[in-house]
């Protein structure tokens, strides 16, 4: 992979945005003013592009837009600048070394940048190093610095240095960035601005330890994403194309850095990992429409999404993100091999309570207390190496979403214990239930896990996880009659899931893919609910057996001969 695949990712992330979207989209802006780092994003990349000769018939639209950006820049503080300035200066950067416009032209556009004032321009930012400001305050501090860096600005050291250190009081003892919430993402996108930074000489009195940090959450990374390439589900802003964009970057500061080191089977390992998330993302990108969040609603329906997350701030932050990825990675490094058989286990510290397991192509994530905003607490991802992410489970669902769903009678749903109280059935998504991870571990080509559930009325279930190249099973134990809660993909946003269910099994089809979940000692009954999340909707089922109830779940292609 060389990494000029990155622009050509970012030219098929832009295909997503037709002549017309942007003429209406720049028509907009002009009317109303700028109100987003949207579309200086979209501006930016389009420069990025001209200047690897692509695109070429968007230089006079192009034009256009950095005029408006460079004029609005200025003048407005609730626009997002902390995110958009540095997109400008990459651009200026790109169009510069490859002489797209006459320097007059960059000169103009640079001296528009020169008029920008920090307390008039950003909105967040540290101004002591104890500030209490979340990662905006990041974003800034590589703005300012990327301003220095083509110099439209002064270096202010002080700036960038109290930027460094109010962040550094999110960074908990894995190295891993706390936003408020602890949402996956948000760690990611936080270490990679900082390797950003690096990347552009920042050697100050806080590179140590943030790089430093940026190591030792880096291997975490590879433990997180799943073998089919996905960032960590949890939180806010999941499941939304960017999402393995922002993977690319940390994967390949990391190969670059090993390869420096002169490690270079771990380097490789790193290359191999991004190698995977992209091809994650040429999933996406290959479908059309190319929608930003991972389901095939129609865009207008903002399915999935939070408020803030509309298509046009979020389709071109992929492309943003990818253009880092870009700049952070190294030809030299060859991809290496992920060994997706031998057994893992990590958990993270309780500032992110998940649980990860891998074994045998098999990769699952379990939330022990999960933020009920945007997920449920339970098994919230079992994934198959090149299986459709979804089709069993990719992130849980929630019955109170911070995002966009068309059902307003949705359930919580993860593969979850429940307990039975008469003809109640009472469900380990409730927050009110206590998951502990009792124990967790690897050896060979197995994962384990054990966990229990405690309820308020007293009730406990134990559940033991186990994975393996034959898949998961679980055997849940209680004091009366248990249940397992199995969710069953069943709609995209555009094509139906086939689900087949017996008293011992239940079976989806869907993408030339099968999902089978089986009981050994219990019946599997449709609940008659359903489950949404930014994937699309969930019938859920229940396995219920008395006092032990063992389920096998495994993921196989269609044409598979299907096994007894």
């Amino acid at each position: 992979m060389k990494k000029l695949c990155y622009i050509d990712l970012m030219e098929k992330v832009l295909s997503a945005y037709t002549d017309e979207h942007l003429d209406r989209y720049y028509e907009t802006v002009r009317s109303e003013g700028l109100t987003g780092h949207g579309f200086p994003r979209l501006a930016a990349n389009i420069g990025i592009l001209l200047s690897y000769g692509k695109r070429t018939k968007l230089a006079d639209r192009f034009v256009r837009m950095m005029d408006l950006c460079c004029e609005e820049i200025p003048k407005r503080k609730d626009a997002g600048n902390e995110f958009s300035i540095k997109e400008i200066v990459f651009t200026l950067l790109e169009l510069e070394k490859h002489g797209v416009f006459p320097q007059d032209k960059l000169e103009f556009w640079k001296e528009k940048l020169e008029n920008v004032k920090v307390e008039n321009c950003y909105r967040v930012y540290a101004a002591r190093p104890d500030s209490k400001v979340n990662n905006w305050a990041a974003f800034a501090m590589v703005s300012e610095w990327m301003r220095f860096h083509i110099g439209a600005a002064p270096l202010d050291m002080e700036f960038i240095e109290n930027q460094a250190a109010s962040q550094w009081q999110y960074v908990e003892e894995n190295g891993m960035y706390r936003d408020p919430g602890e949402p996956m993402v948000y760690d990611m996108v936080t270490r990679g601005l900082f390797a950003m930074l690096f990347h552009f000489g920042y050697r100050g009195k806080y590179f140590q330890r943030w790089d430093d940090a940026l190591k030792k959450a880096g291997l975490l990374t590879l433990k997180m994403i799943s073998v089919n390439g996905e960032m960590p589900y949890g939180g806010r802003s999941n499941q939304f194309l960017h999402n393995e964009a922002h993977c690319a970057v940390i994967l390949e500061n990391e190969a670059t850095r090993y390869a420096k080191l002169g490690e270079w089977a771990l380097a490789s390992k790193f290359k191999a990992a991004a190698e995977r998330s992209l091809a994650l993302l040429r999933f996406f990108l290959s479908q059309t429409p190319i929608n930003h969040v991972k389901n095939a609603f129609p865009r207008e329906t903002r399915y999935g999404c939070e408020n803030y997350a509309y298509f046009d701030k979020y389709m071109i932050t992929t492309a943003s993100f990818l253009y880092a990825a870009y700049l952070l990675a190294e030809d030299s490094v060859p991809p290496g091999e992920l060994d997706d058989l031998a057994g893992e286990s990590f958990r993270t510290s309780d500032h992110f309570h998940k649980l990860f397991l891998r074994a045998g192509e098999y990769s699952a994530q379990y939330d022990y207390k999960a933020d009920v905003h945007y997920d449920a607490s339970g098994l919230g991802r079992l994934q198959k190496k090149g299986a459709p992410s979804p089709i069993c489970l990719s992130t849980p669902g929630t019955d109170k979403p911070a995002y966009v769903i068309d059902e307003v009678s949705a359930v919580p749903f993860a593969i979850v214990p429940e307990i039975s109280r008469g003809t109640t059935w009472l469900s380990g998504t409730d927050p009110a239930v206590i998951h502990e991870i009792l124990h967790h571990g690897a050896q060979g080509e197995t994962a384990s896990a054990l966990v229990r559930c405690r309820w308020p009325d007293g009730g406990e279930t134990q559940a033991e996880l186990f994975l393996s190249a034959k898949g998961l099973r679980l055997t849940v134990r209680g004091e009366n009659a248990v249940g397992l809660l199995l969710p069953a993909f069943a709609f995209d946003g555009s094509a139906n899931s086939r689900i087949t269910a017996s008293p011992g099994a239940l079976a989806v089809t869907y993408r030339n893919w099968v999902c089978r979940y089986r009981t050994e000692n219990g019946v599997i009954r449709d609940t008659g609910k359903i489950g949404c999340n930014r994937n699309g909707h969930y019938a859920l089922f229940r396995a219920e057996g008395e006092k032990t109830l063992t389920v096998h779940v495994d993921i196989f292609p269609e044409k598979q001969a299907v096994r007894s």
